[in-house]
């Protein structure tokens, strides 16, 4: 049992949260089990799991929105489940879809969220400026909300929680979605908050380096804490077992991640970063010997980090159910194979840009962005939200037609075959594109007729598909965690067996190990010769990439390997491509 203290703004006593199931007959869904928790004021504080391990459903419990199943739990003294409008009245919370008014200007949110709360008048002048100073939103206030960047719109949602000066302060995972810019800015925000106003911050967020930044740590999984405590004191546990290796001269990294991975007994979790593969090994083997590796290739020992930890309780948790991985090495024949794909040997570019051009009116979202794309590359198209990456991207899909300038996909010009170019390839959205109110079966016959299969092919491809991303065919699409979700729109795109995959922002709002399985998905995509184009704002993933493009206010600042834009920036540690990203688009923006 934990003792109640004043110094603790939270402290939970066997809490449960249990939801009545969606379908008759089916068990009820048990979201927090015997969860026991103390959690100090005037610091921050990580929660960190993956998708259903009840971070977000702890957050409405303690902001007095849900009703505890079993339990006790107090939130600044107050019983929750006897006055959650007390609790209400003290704290502010932002959850993850933070309901902006797009239609009304950034000043005219701010006052309706004064209204809401009942700020007086006589405070909202002081309250306001300050908001909106360290928000840097200043000179935007007449903007529309629905006219703002992700990050600015992520920057006034926590500004309209801040509007009155809250005790205790829940983020519901602020950063998912923006670029490493507005992630840095937000968070500074944050930080300057805690440390000049002694504000508790309690914040779910599937980033590891923000976890970092925390006082404490509450790693989560299936409703129970696996594990607390400061970042060092997590990353001590997995002292001795972490390394990175470089492969030899003519080997990618990601082909070592995947000779490593087929090593269970040996490896917990191995991931490329640069040049090198950085990677865990088991308790019971700590050193890999030397057969385990291929010839030449050099291992060296690396401090260990929190998300080295982090990776190692989930995977310890998760052993049990056999799910580390998201491709399965059952009987079934993958979905994609080598020999479904054009000739890899073939040396001309799979895609080609030159010049294009994309203005909507007087505005120019893309100016004259030119490169080229190799068969079975992997792509990174990077940028700051407003970079006009998206643009790009959808002109590459054939969805968008260019202003200006020649563009190939698969040997056929866009400009005028796009219909062509479209059966060639497959595409996931940023948001869950599916239909949620149909099952993972229906779905996956639905496009795989869109697609142009039929019969005993669209029944053997749907086989594979259900196989290979170990998808429930009668689960509705809808009610899958996010994770899953990406599964599905994965195993949609794949069916038709594209020469291409466009994949925009696929791992936005998923968990650690739900990114490191897909990129291991994607990873054997492009070994069995499919190309892949990709963006993304989690900067560690642009290591895994061959190539990457930085691109913003419509131009390409850096094109080449994930090494390569790291010297243009002037920076050459591995583990630094967010600093990386950050330099060349400050450094441009300058200019």
């Amino acid at each position: 049992m934990i003792d109640t203290q004043e110094n603790y703004v939270v402290v939970a006593k066997h809490l449960r949260q249990i939801f009545p199931a969606a379908v008759k007959k089916s068990p009820d869904i048990c979201a927090l089990q015997d969860l026991n928790i103390a959690i100090k004021a005037g610091q921050l504080t990580a929660l960190v799991g993956p998708d259903g391990a009840g971070k977000t459903t702890f957050l409405r419990l303690i902001a007095g929105l849900y009703q505890p199943s079993a339990g006790s739990l107090e939130v600044l003294g107050i019983d929750v489940a006897k006055h959650p409008q007390q609790i209400q009245d003290r704290i502010s919370y932002m959850p993850q879809r933070f309901g902006l008014y797009e239609d009304l200007s950034i000043q005219e949110n701010l006052n309706l969220y004064a209204d809401l709360h009942g700020v007086p008048k006589k405070e909202r002048k002081e309250r306001f400026a300050r908001l909106l100073a360290i928000t840097d939103l200043t000179q935007f206030t007449a903007r529309p909300a629905g006219k703002l960047s992700g990050g600015m719109k992520q920057k006034l949602g926590l500004a309209c929680t801040l509007v009155r000066s809250p005790e205790l302060l829940l983020l519901d995972e602020p950063s998912v979605g923006v670029d490493p810019l507005s992630r840095r800015d937000l968070w500074q925000i944050i930080q300057q908050l805690v440390a000049e106003e002694n504000l508790s911050v309690i914040i779910s967020t599937a980033y590891m380096d923000e976890a970092e930044r925390c006082a404490e740590v509450y790693v989560m999984y299936e409703g129970q804490i696996l594990t607390q405590g400061n970042p060092e004191a997590l990353s001590e546990q997995v002292r001795g077992l972490t390394w990175q290796a470089k492969p030899p001269k003519d080997m990618k990294a990601r082909l070592l991640q995947s000779h490593l991975l087929d090593l269970p007994a040996y490896i917990t979790d191995a991931v490329p970063k640069g040049d090198v593969v950085r990677f865990i090994t088991t308790a019971q083997y700590p050193q890999l010997a030397p057969e385990h590796l291929p010839a030449q290739t050099q291992v060296e020992a690396r401090p260990p980090e929190l998300e080295d930890a982090f990776m190692l309780f989930l995977h310890q948790a998760q052993r049990k159910a056999n799910s580390e991985s998201m491709i399965s090495n059952g009987d079934v024949d993958p979905l994609i194979q080598a020999s479904s794909l054009a000739d890899p040997a073939n040396a001309q570019p799979i895609i080609a840009v030159k010049d294009l051009v994309r203005k909507f009116g007087d505005f120019t979202a893309v100016a004259s962005t030119s490169f080229d794309v190799q068969r079975g590359e992997i792509f990174g198209l990077l940028g700051p939200n407003g970079a006009g990456k998206t643009t790009t991207f959808r002109m590459l899909c054939g969805l968008l037609p260019a202003s200006s300038g020649t563009l190939e996909v698969a040997g056929v010009n866009l400009r005028y075959a796009r219909a062509e170019a479209r059966r060639k390839i497959g595409y996931v959205s940023q948001k869950f594109a599916l239909y949620s109110n149909l099952t993972v079966l229906d779905n996956l016959k639905f496009f795989g007729g869109a697609y142009g299969l039929s019969g005993k092919k669209l029944s053997l491809q749907i086989e594979k598909a259900l196989h290979q991303f170990e998808l429930n065919p009668h689960a509705k699409s809808g009610d899958l965690p996010n994770g899953f979700k990406q599964r599905l729109s994965m195993a949609a795109a794949l069916l038709h067996q594209p020469e291409i995959v466009f994949l925009d922002e696929p791992t936005s709002g998923i968990d650690p190990l739900a990114r490191r399985a897909f990129w291991y998905t994607i990873g054997e995509l492009a070994n069995h010769g499919m190309t892949i184009i990709i963006t993304t704002h989690f900067m560690e993933e642009a290591e895994y990439c061959d190539r990457i493009a930085i691109q913003d206010a419509g131009k390409v600042l850096a094109l080449g390997t994930p090494k390569q834009v790291r010297l243009q920036a002037g920076l050459e540690q591995a583990h630094d491509m967010n600093s990386a990203f950050i330099a060349i688009v400050e450094q441009a923006r300058r200019h």
